[in-house]
């Protein structure tokens, strides 16, 4: 029978295997999340006993778990279980654990309901927990139940990066004798599974060592006890769970790097841990300083950050170092406008595109516009109006765009200038008010091209489009901030933003439009607190041109 002992989480009663499970009312907590003290976090060591080591065709005749929470233990979970074959006599030599005695044990699927429950939300611990947690999904996948996501820790990883020169053997056994714990396994569940218990705590005390003071940090260990560069790892030891700006230096005192962070502790510490870049490898062997700038909130954090590369020029940094310097795309002021690329902001009663980022941004705008629309793609001037008695124009004089269909040409002294006027009226709106001008025939062409099987064609319809849509988006950012004197905006239900008055103030275009990206990314996660100036576009919602699966 399944044995509980001391539970003190209140569980609640469990559906039988099958039934629909409602929403629990644990959440697996994220990655981000996991910056939980360790003596906040509730983790449930269980060990199993099986007839074999296939998950696939050897099943559970033994389950046992300890329950615990800053050292305290919350509860207890024993049962045998009915495997529903003979053990094999090898098995029971190991374990003591014969048929007679699981013969009238309630089955996995009887089992499997309650033990899900005293896991709850739970860190899952085990020694060689893959093992173990191979079973319990295998039973859930045949029985139906919720599967485990919960955050896991192997103690045995976890021994083999802190114990490396202290045993001969990471065997569960050896481990307790060379530690002197006060359980010792005897290969059935609960005994194994209160020696893994004491063995957790033992290597949570020395994983102090390595900085490690959240749950984040432990889950990270093994890997960061592992990096080349793991004795560094005492250079985060102060670095908070703040968003901010961090700084990596050298011995000379000079920044390698610098980069934002939503959680400065966790994102410095998977430098160690996840990050396998080459770079990487190379900042953190000239690193002898990790210094760090606590900022009110992510957007800061990001302002911050390009100010101090371009003020300290990293080496290690390739973005930002250098302020890019904004092109715009134009109509032309002349008879016959057409577009031009220019670095110079135009006026504000011309119609324009921008501030973008380079020229080859502003070509890609350019060819958008000119494929869907038929302004004049020649730099020719015209010198002088048609006259009565004038001979006909030839097309000799058009240029190759015009002969081909694609563009109209005034070259040869035909063109009527209230026609084309008109066009001209088609990309100034296209501009300012309706970018769908230039976007449905972009959308048409592209899905004409694909139907005839013109994939590379299509291919570069819709990469027009999507720079024309990115430009435009660009443009709206960067024209919505300027009528903005002050903004205080509510995130995520708590965290005040102010943008200008005494909060972020952009003092160039990198930081306008890091401002007005920021304010795109979060905006399903904003309220509206307090507005001083105008915030608003005339452009509706544009569509997304990306390629599939990007």
């Amino acid at each position: 029978m399944v044995t509980l002992f001391d539970l003190t989480d209140g569980a609640e009663p469990v559906p039988p295997l099958g039934t629909p499970p409602e929403a629990p009312s644990w959440r697996q907590r994220s990655f981000d999340d996991l910056g939980v003290p360790l003596h906040e976090a509730t983790f449930c060591i269980f060990d199993l006993e099986t007839t074999g080591g296939s998950a696939a065709t050897d099943a559970i005749t033994e389950i046992g778990a300890v329950k615990v929470r800053g050292g305290e233990v919350l509860g207890t979970f024993q049962t045998l279980v009915n495997p529903g074959r003979a053990i094999p006599p090898t098995i029971t030599m190991l374990t003591g654990i014969t048929d007679q005695q699981v013969v009238r044990a309630p089955t996995i699927a009887e089992v499997l309901p309650t033990f899900l429950e005293f896991v709850g939300g739970a860190v899952l611990v085990g020694h060689n927990l893959r093992f173990d947690t191979s079973f319990v999904d295998a039973a859930v996948r045949r029985h139906g139940g919720p599967l485990l996501g919960n955050q896991r820790i192997d103690t045995l990883a976890l021994a083999r990066r802190l114990l490396v020169d202290e045993v001969r053997s990471f065997k569960l056994g050896e481990l307790a004798r060379s530690l002197r714990l006060a359980h010792q396994p005897s290969h059935r569940a609960l005994d194994d599974a209160w020696a893994t218990t004491d063995l957790l705590h033992e290597l949570i005390g020395r994983a102090t060592g390595w900085g490690v003071k959240g749950l984040d940090d432990l889950v990270a260990l093994p890997t960061v006890a592992g990096h080349p560069q793991a004795r560094k790892l005492k250079l985060t030891t102060d670095l908070p769970r703040r968003p901010g700006v961090y700084f990596f230096l050298d011995a000379a005192g000079t920044v390698l790097y610098v980069g934002k962070a939503t959680d400065l502790r966790a994102r410095v510490r998977s430098y160690f841990s996840s990050d396998r870049r080459k770079k990487v490898a190379q900042l953190l062997r000239e690193t002898t300083r990790i210094e760090h700038r606590v900022c009110v909130n992510t957007l800061e954090a990001a302002v911050v950050e390009l100010r101090l590369i371009r003020s300290h020029q990293p080496r290690f940094n390739r973005q930002g170092r250098r302020e890019r310097k904004p092109v715009w795309v134009r109509l032309t002021d002349e008879r016959y406008p057409r577009l031009s690329i220019v670095r110079a902001e135009p006026p504000a009663d011309v119609a324009s595109i921008g501030p973008l980022t380079s020229s080859k941004s502003a070509q890609a705008v350019v060819e958008a516009v000119q494929s869907a629309l038929p302004i004049r793609r020649c730099t020719t001037k015209i010198p002088y109006r048609r006259r009565a008695g004038d001979p006909p124009p030839s097309t000799a004089g058009r240029c190759a765009s015009a002969q081909l269909g694609v563009s109209l040409c005034p070259c040869a002294g035909d063109l009527d200038e209230r026609a084309y006027g008109e066009v001209v009226a088609q990309v100034a709106r296209s501009f300012n008010t309706s970018p769908d001008l230039v976007l449905v025939p972009l959308s048409r062409r592209m899905t004409m091209l694909a139907a005839e099987d013109r994939f590379e064609d299509a291919a570069a319809a819709r990469d027009r489009a999507r720079a024309f849509t990115e430009a435009i988006r660009r443009s709206r950012r960067a024209a919505m901030l300027v009528g903005v004197e002050r903004l205080v905006l509510e995130h995520d239900g708590s965290t005040t933003v102010e943008i200008g008055g005494r909060g972020v103030r952009p003092e160039s275009l990198d930081e306008a439009l890091c401002v007005a990206s920021w304010l795109d990314r979060h905006a399903d996660r904003l309220r509206l607190v307090t507005s001083e100036g105008e915030l608003s576009s005339p452009l509706p919602r544009l569509p997304d041109f990306s390629p599939a699966g990007r």
